[in-house]
């Protein structure tokens, strides 16, 4: 108890989803997927560089030659400690905000530096998750019937109460079925994987778990945030083609191993922010008003285990005399 508290990076973290939110917001329905995302990345990576840590992105927007900016291996930050692993998703649901649906979300998640799995070649992770009512009862290797039951037992449930998240994907045609027999709810999403995570631990969204196959860049940043949450998540990664699969086991990746929350991020000192840009079930999206705007966001720490909500109001007319991005 002597132990002086030490600094929560995540209350620096959240100045960076709100900007890339603000930034990206003016998107919203507009089908303009590239402009959305350039903005929410040119506000990400500005912001992230005045922070005092030295940083190297994880989890990013792609391999160097593919993403000019926040790609993986960069190095953000003011160059002085701490050392920290970062992951970001700019915006979770890209698709989302381009046509003007509910749960896109800017995400950014820091953990101690060499913590964060990376999934290398692997575009995709199969993925169950769960919020704290329910650690420990899932198990990806048995059927999702076996694992509803045990997440209603859980939970003090009947599986008709439960509702699970899927990615409305032809290939969730069969978990889809199964889920439908067993007899629990369905909410389907056509994008943004992490903002489906991040519900089942999140009592007022009614979410109480999340399945199927999705991003594993998403499945890396999902377990930051329920690591901070105290829910859990794992995961198998899930080759497209036998090229991919290839690839990855010449990397020494073992395609058959459960990823479990520790696997995913190695560490207990993680840092998580989200701010909302289209309004969802988890956070208000970005409102704006003739002299600023509003911002909803999630900043969590899972050294002390605290979440907070943080509703911001930016004035126009004194962040735009210290910011260099045109809100």
């Amino acid at each position: 108890m002597s132990e002086k508290p030490d600094r929560n990076l995540a209350l620096e973290l959240v100045r960076v989803t709100e900007a890339a939110a603000l930034a990206a917001g003016r998107y919203m329905g507009r089908n303009d997927k590239e402009g959305g995302d350039k903005a929410a990345v040119d506000a990400m990576r500005l912001v992230l560089n005045t922070v005092e840590m030295d940083g190297i992105i994880v989890i990013g927007e792609g391999e160097k030659d593919e993403a000019p900016m926040l790609f993986n291996g960069e190095k953000l930050g003011a160059g002085v400690p701490p050392q920290v692993d970062i992951a970001v998703d700019p915006i979770d649901g890209t698709r989302l905000l381009a046509l003007g649906r509910q749960n896109s979300l800017s995400t950014v998640a820091m953990a101690d530096r060499g913590s964060m799995f990376n999934p290398g070649p692997i575009v995709y992770m199969d993925k169950i998750a769960v919020g704290p009512g329910a650690k420990g009862a899932v198990d990806l290797e048995v059927s999702p019937t076996v694992n509803l039951r045990s997440v209603a037992r859980a939970l003090g449930k009947e599986i008709r109460d439960l509702t699970v998240v899927v990615l409305d994907r032809p290939r969730h045609d069969k978990l889809i079925a199964e889920i439908r027999k067993a007899g629990a709810r369905i909410r389907l999403i056509t994008d943004g994987d992490v903002a489906g995570a991040l519900m089942t631990a999140w009592p007022e969204s009614g979410v109480d778990m999340l399945m199927g196959v999705g991003g594993s860049p998403e499945g890396v940043i999902s377990a930051c945030a329920l690591m901070c949450m105290g829910g859990e998540i794992q995961a198998k990664l899930y080759p497209r083609n036998d090229d991919e699969a290839r690839r990855a086991r010449d990397m020494g990746f073992n395609l058959d191993q459960v990823l479990g929350l520790e696997d995913l991020v190695r560490s207990d000192n993680v840092f998580f922010a989200a701010t909302g840009i289209t309004d969802g079930e988890l956070l208000d999206g970005v409102k704006y008003y003739p002299d600023g705007a509003r911002t909803h966001s999630l900043v969590m720490r899972s050294k002390s285990g605290t979440v907070r909500e943080i509703v911001s109001r930016h004035r126009w007319n004194k962040l735009m005399q210290l910011s260099e991005v045109p809100y």
